[in-house]
């Protein structure tokens, strides 16, 4: 029977199946609250007998009301002691009457270490759902992409077991590695010019090199490129970068190169790889200028858009993009983090800084904390009562709470959301930022108390010296392929040689590598195992640098009594003026520790 695509005031749909995605997102959208307080429902009945709803004495109910006195708003570490029991291998139903699956690691972290999110089997199947809507919207935006293919760079990351045998694993990782996505039926909208197995080769330079290579062996058919983050797109361009030449001659010669050693690679991409001298030619002159203004759409010339993340910390590599793409847009099509998928972006092809996130009731049962960023006490909470989904005001800012079937009760996520509009009763968000996060690179997130513990660790190397650091600052550097850290660090020096023959700029390099041993585990594995961060980087700048700092703030009406060094710039002015008064750069010269067999907390 046909659907009526008049109920979607969204567009035409391309097809039949975009017609049914596109009526399931309306009817959802158009009863949220009815949606939601049947999800709260299910959520907690089926949970009834946990040991943690047991614990807030629920009798049982099911309904709001019960639930929102009842139940406290909580945070990772208020779950940590029954997370670390499920971690240890007890199997009793201590949040979610179904079992725990396995765990999704977050890329926030508690004590330096990931946090672990517990998940159940059945949120695949939700997980799933998100993505089936996400390309019949985008075909009311960009016609035809069923005629060509998606160049996307996807990789698994490394993976772990809890000490009761449970997998810990990015909530990526355990989608690309599932059934759902291995045996995922054929779409003419969906398909991938990688080879599955280049996505789950756990070599990242052997993952990146095939899927690259098979971008460029078919080329003219890709109409779409993309990754998760920007920062991973911008990592696949300096690749080509640094391999073009390679690339090049296994195209040239039709034989793959000797540093593809993975039995898989080989196998899939023989059948594919043969010589194709015109090809080898037409990325050398290209590649092989200096100038890479718009090398993604000469290379892949029928490139629509690029689909990536440049929201919240990503928004940074923006320029970038635009100068590698010659100015394609850029389509930000779903929010999602490890402890839950949320919702879509209905107008993918906005601007970058105009993407709003539509949530889907469906997905989990969601409330807001009002949220006062000018607040100087109480972390910019207001102190009011949470707000359900349907009852948030347009301009008003909060921070995300969500109830799962995976068994997280009234968790703050810590992403503050700010509403933008409504699509029928489902409200829309613009994701502002990650609450207390200083600097980000990639997935890593570095606080203001991380920060201070990573330079009191490093400072105590300049004690040799009787030197100290007087003031600090610092910014994400995304000018560079990967980004790095840059610390600005204006230092009392009272000896610059020291009895041992130490160098004072060795030991700078030393503290940098110092500060990357005491950054989080996210951090490490980003600058150890997926070379998606730089070495950290330490400028000294004069002395007096932050007083003039400070004169500029006032000078811009901030008050002096007020006034405080800022942890984190970004203000090009203020930049500006940092780096006129540097007097000398360091950089880590080595790699910190990290190990994927770290003891799981």
């Amino acid at each position: 029977m046909a659907v009526d695509s008049s109920l979607s005031p969204l567009g035409p749909p391309a097809c039949e199946k975009d017609a049914k995605a596109l009526q399931f997102i309306e009817e959802t959208t158009r009863n949220a609250d009815a949606v939601q307080e049947r999800v709260l429902s299910e959520i907690l009945a089926r949970n009834a007998q946990t040991e943690y709803l047991k614990r807030f004495k629920l009798g049982g109910a099911t309904d709001r009301k019960t639930f929102k006195s009842k139940l406290p708003v909580i945070t990772y570490e208020d779950l940590q002691p029954e997370i670390q029991r499920i971690a240890n291998g007890d199997r009793s139903p201590i949040l979610s009457a179904h079992p725990i699956s396995e765990f999704l690691t977050s890329s926030g972290t508690s004590a330096g270490e990931r946090k672990l999110m517990p998940t159940i089997q059945e949120e695949l199947d939700r997980r799933q759902l998100l993505y089936s809507l996400l390309m019949p919207v985008m075909n009311l935006c960009v016609p035809g992409l069923d005629k060509g293919k998606g160049l996307y760079f996807l990789f698994v990351k490394s993976e772990t077991k809890t000490p009761g045998g449970l997998l810990a694993r990015p909530v990526l990782t355990s989608y690309y590695k599932s059934e759902h996505f291995k045996t995922r039926p054929y779409d003419p909208y969906n398909v991938y010019t990688s080879p599955t197995d280049a996505i789950l080769c756990p070599d990242s330079f052997q993952s990146m090199y095939a899927q690259m290579l098979c971008g460029l062996l078919e080329r003219e058919k890709v109409l779409r490129l993309g990754a998760v983050f920007a920062s991973g797109l911008l990592r696949a361009i300096r690749f080509l970068q640094l391999n073009w030449q390679q690339l090049a001659e296994d195209i040239r010669t039709g034989t793959l190169s000797s540093k593809i050693t993975d039995s898989d690679l080989k196998s899939c991409i023989g059948r594919i790889l043969k010589p194709d001298p015109e090809l080898a030619d037409f990325m050398s002159k290209q590649c092989g200028n200096e100038n890479w203004d718009g090398i993604l759409t000469r290379i892949w010339p029928n490139t629509k858009y690029l689909d990536v993340i440049v929201t919240g910390a990503m928004a940074q590599y923006i320029p970038t993009l635009d100068y590698y793409s010659g100015g394609l847009p850029m389509a930000c099509t779903m929010y999602a983090s490890s402890e839950c998928y949320f919702g879509l972006n209905l107008n993918p092809m906005c601007k970058p800084s105009e993407v709003s996130y539509t949530i889907m009731p469906n997905m989990a049962y969601f409330e807001f904390l009002p949220y006062e960023p000018n607040l100087v006490s109480g972390g910019g909470e207001s102190g009011t009562r949470l707000v359900d989904l349907v009852n948030v005001e347009v301009g008003r800012e909060y921070e995300l709470v969500i109830t799962t079937y995976a068994g997280l009760h009234r968790y703050r996520v810590g992403d503050i959301l700010r509403v933008t509009g409504f699509h029928n009763s489902a409200p829309q968000f613009h994701f502002v930022r990650r609450k207390n996060v200083l600097l980000s690179i990639d997935s890593d997130k570095t606080d203001e108390a991380e920060l201070q513990l990573a330079i009191d660790n490093a400072s105590k190397r300049l004690q040799k010296f009787s030197a100290s650091v007087v003031e600090y600052t610092s910014y994400a550097d995304t000018t560079t392929i990967p980004g790095h850290y840059v610390i600005y660090w204006e230092l009392l020096v009272k000896d610059s040689a020291n009895s041992e023959g130490e160098s004072f700029d060795s030991t700078m390099d030393q503290c940098c590598l110092a500060m990357e041993e005491s950054l989080n585990s996210v951090y490490r594995q980003g600058r150890v195992s997926d070379n998606s961060i730089g070495p950290l980087e330490i400028r000294v700048v004069k002395s007096g640098t932050f007083e003039e700092l400070m004169d500029y703030a006032i000078s811009r009406g901030a008050s002096i009594n007020q006034y405080k060094v800022p942890r984190c710039v970004n203000f090009t002015p203020i930049m500006e003026l940092l780096d006129s008064r540097v007097i000398s750069k360091h950089f880590s010269p080595s790699l910190p520790h990290w190990t994927p067999e770290r003891k799981m907390r």
